[in-house]
């Protein structure tokens, strides 16, 4: 059975969707990584740079969540966006967009907005401006389409659906109200009975949810006195 190593973050959940929606029976590995457990010997030969998701099918390893949509994707033949050049290249492109924009922006913007020293300003200003520019970016590509790519439900739509459930705690409260076409389609894509039990995936184990001192030396090993 396929082993799949997660915690509540958004990488893992385009994962735990993709799965979910598929079908696919999968054995959930939890890894808590306010306690330091991405940093065990077993869990760094699985992933090198010692982060979540990552999955084990049979004899092959994939780690990084764009990694494994893909792999996960092409091995079933779902959630693709159609057949033809063009096609795949609208998918490329937009995957590519997710993995390169949405998700480190919108992971700086959260540590600056929630977890920096107080006298980061212009690192706040920045990722804000960023994440909320990338975000703007899919809601008008929304405009006129149900999902990313058109009509067609895909893992552009998963990959993009992981970081657009944390866009309150990347930009604050009020993202949503300025992004009207982004949150309609996370509001469908959030209904759907595979959504729903990705998002309850957590719910089965126990992470640490405080951010304590120990907590923040083990996620922010390079700010002094964390």
């Amino acid at each position: 059975m396929l082993k799949f190593y997660f915690n509540a973050s958004p990488n893992p959940a385009k994962v735990a969707l993709f799965l979910e929606e598929a079908g696919m029976p999968y054995e959930a590995i939890p890894i808590d990584t306010r306690t330091g457990e991405q940093f065990g010997a077993e869990f760094v030969a699985l992933n090198p740079n010692a982060k979540v998701p990552v999955i084990v099918d049979g004899d092959v390893r994939v780690f990084d969540s764009t990694a494994i949509l893909l792999y996960l994707s092409e091995k079933t033949g779902q959630y693709l966006s159609g057949s033809g050049a063009q096609a795949r290249g609208e998918l490329l492109s937009w995957l590519m967009f997710v993995a390169s924009g949405i998700g480190p922006y919108s992971g700086q913007a959260v540590h600056f907005r929630h977890y920096a020293p107080a006298d980061q300003q212009y690192a706040h200003d920045r990722y804000q401006y960023e994440a909320r520019r990338h975000y703007s970016i899919l809601d008008a590509q929304l405009v006129s389409r149900r999902f990313l790519l058109g009509e067609k439900y895909t893992i552009v739509d998963m990959a993009a659906w992981g970081w657009a459930r944390v866009v309150p705690f990347v930009l604050g409260d009020t993202a949503w109200s300025t992004m009207p076409h982004l949150q309609r389609w996370f509001e469908t894509i959030s209904a759907r009975p595979a959504a729903i039990r990705a998002n309850a995936l957590k719910d089965r184990f126990t992470f640490k949810a405080e951010m304590d001192q120990e907590a923040r030396r083990i996620m922010f090993p390079h700010i002094v006195n964390a």
